[in-house]
């Protein structure tokens, strides 16, 4: 099991893929059509079979930008669709002229994006993968051709890692700015707005034909108050934080959670239907209730809703949630409730 810190990294590393990747998507639509441009004007010369590498990298990005929104392992995902993209554009610049081509220079478009996708790791092996490309387009295909210039190949691979590094810059001020902005700063959860932000790109899913379950659970700590009036505010801080750690253990990599005020928290499931949003509050539930700061514990009480396809919409979806968690604070609290499902509890 990941400790707190493995947890957070990966939800900020997942929020941050999926922002991105709504961002950048337009931007590679236009980008492509300038290249798309080029080649069109260059085909008298060139030929315009040439365009058809380029139409398949943008049809792949397009279907690993779903993958990444709907599936587990999104990084995953977002690198196969940009190795697909770089595969593509050397392959245009193969085909048109090899080592004298001058689409070479193209290669360096896959490195622009490559700290606003990854970390460190991943912008080295994506440089390290884009010099292969260079060198695979160039160098294996007209050897004679880069001996007598080997500034064709210099030259490229030289602006593949200058757009690398300069990208990085820019993006390690975006990854401080964004982490600021999206965390809450007692318990290190996403908060509000990174909630709200994440279900604006789901609903916009759902608007495309996007007919997966998506669960929600709003949750609150029973009679918290109590504990901050009996124990003062610090003790009630180190409860808080404790809780967050043992919800984030209780949850799939994929699963976030966030904490929306004071003793309240949201939890988004994908995939999941009604029953199973139903069984992960009581395992929620559960974890609440074993956990202990100090001699100190607290129940939760949690309110469960989903929705498919077009009903993905937060208002509706919350406003279901927080109608059945009021359900479960009247039937008795630490207990979790649904809209047309009785109420659980394991007293």
């Amino acid at each position: 099991m990941t400790g707190p810190g493995g947890d957070l990294a990966a939800q900020l590393r997942r929020e941050r893929l999926l922002d991105m990747e709504t961002r950048i998507g337009a931007f590679r639509r236009r980008a492509f059509a300038v290249l798309a441009l080029a080649l069109v004007a260059s085909g008298p010369w060139i030929g315009f079979w040439v365009l058809i590498p380029l139409a398949t990298a943008l049809v792949a990005s397009m279907v690993a930008d779903r993958l990444v929104r709907t599936r587990p392992h999104a990084h995953r995902w977002a690198a196969a669709g940009w190795c697909i993209s770089g595969v593509m554009i050397a392959g245009s610049a193969a085909l048109t002229g090899e080592a004298d081509s001058p689409a070479v220079m193209w290669m360096a478009l896959p490195a622009v994006t490559l700290g606003a996708r990854f970390e460190l790791r991943g912008v080295l092996c994506g440089v390290g993968f884009l010099i292969a490309l260079v060198l695979l387009s160039t160098l294996a295909l007209d050897p004679r051709g880069v001996l007598d210039r080997p500034d064709a190949v210099i030259f490229p691979i030289a602006l593949v890692i200058a757009t690398a590094i300069f990208s990085g810059a820019t993006q390690a001020s975006d990854r401080e700015h964004r982490r600021e902005a999206v965390l809450d700063p007692l318990t290190g959860l996403l908060n509000r707005a990174a909630l709200l932000a994440r279900f604006d790109e789901l609903e916009q899913l759902a608007g495309q034909g996007e007919r997966a379950s998506l669960g929600l659970l709003v949750a609150d700590l029973d009679h918290f108050k109590q504990v901050n009036d009996r124990h003062g505010h610090p003790v009630g801080d180190a409860v808080l934080q404790d809780i967050a750690y043992a919800l984030r253990k209780a949850l799939r990599a994929f699963d976030l959670v966030y904490r929306i005020g004071g003793e309240e928290f949201v939890v988004l499931l994908p995939g999941a239907d009604l029953e199973h949003t139903i069984e992960v509050g009581e395992r929620l539930r559960a974890a609440v209730a074993e956990n202990r700061t100090g001699d100190i514990g607290v129940t939760m009480s949690l309110g469960a809703a989903s929705a498919c396809g077009a009903a993905v919409r937060f208002a509706h979806l919350y406003g279901e949630a927080d109608a059945a968690l009021y359900e479960a604070k009247r039937a008795g609290r630490d207990r979790v409730c649904a809209a047309g499902a009785p109420s659980l509890v394991m007293a």
